[in-house]
């Protein structure tokens, strides 16, 4: 029997529930990137941090400053014009995999379709997972952390800004050195 219940049966007065739940519910640290090109760019990654926040298995929820930057030509597609960029650190029990469909979803949701639109290409909302507690994990669906988050200035800004301390594992650095690497290049 887990001890938590043991300690139950012996004085069920003295239970610390939050104790509890933190011992049977794994809890992750996880680092979405955000980004919107299309359509009123601010109000998108307001919505969609909203409707981050109101998923369940995803709480204390930090937004940082919205950020306009150069979209980023991949291949061929036409990019669109500026983004607007943001980060959010979220607490969730959502392992990677079902963390990511619920980003997918939400993009859905907001109108984009991933099916039809290249990659690269202008968007109304972009979600992407780049980092989830010390995962590692690397398949066809997902790799994290996200394999160019080191390159890119609209992801390691933003996210240094509420989240300088939180370790890339796969570099052993922070972002704020990730960052600070990025600048002095």
């Amino acid at each position: 029997m887990p001890q938590i219940l043991q300690e139950y049966e012996q004085n069920p007065s003295r239970i610390n529930l939050k104790r509890a739940y933190h011992r049977f519910v794994m809890l992750h640290t996880a680092a979405i990137a955000l980004g919107s090109n299309l359509g009123d760019r601010h109000a998108n990654l307001t919505r969609a941090t909203e409707l981050l926040a109101a998923t369940v298995g995803i709480s204390h929820l930090r937004s940082s400053e919205f950020i306009e930057t150069t979209p980023l030509r991949v291949g061929s597609a036409d990019p669109g014009g500026a983004y607007l960029n943001a980060a959010v650190v979220v607490t969730t029990t959502l392992p990677p995999c079902a963390l990511l469909q619920t980003l997918q979803t939400i993009e859905q949701t907001m109108g984009r379709d991933r099916a039809t639109q290249p990659h690269g290409s202008a968007r109304v909302i972009d979600l992407d997972l780049v980092l989830h507690g010390e995962t590692v994990v690397q398949s066809p669906a997902l790799t994290l952390p996200h394999p160019a988050m080191h390159e890119r200035d609209f992801v390691l800004r933003p996210l240094a800004a509420i989240a300088p301390d939180m370790v890339i594992p796969t570099t052993g650095r922070t972002v704020a050195a990730e960052f600070a690497r990025l600048t002095n290049r």
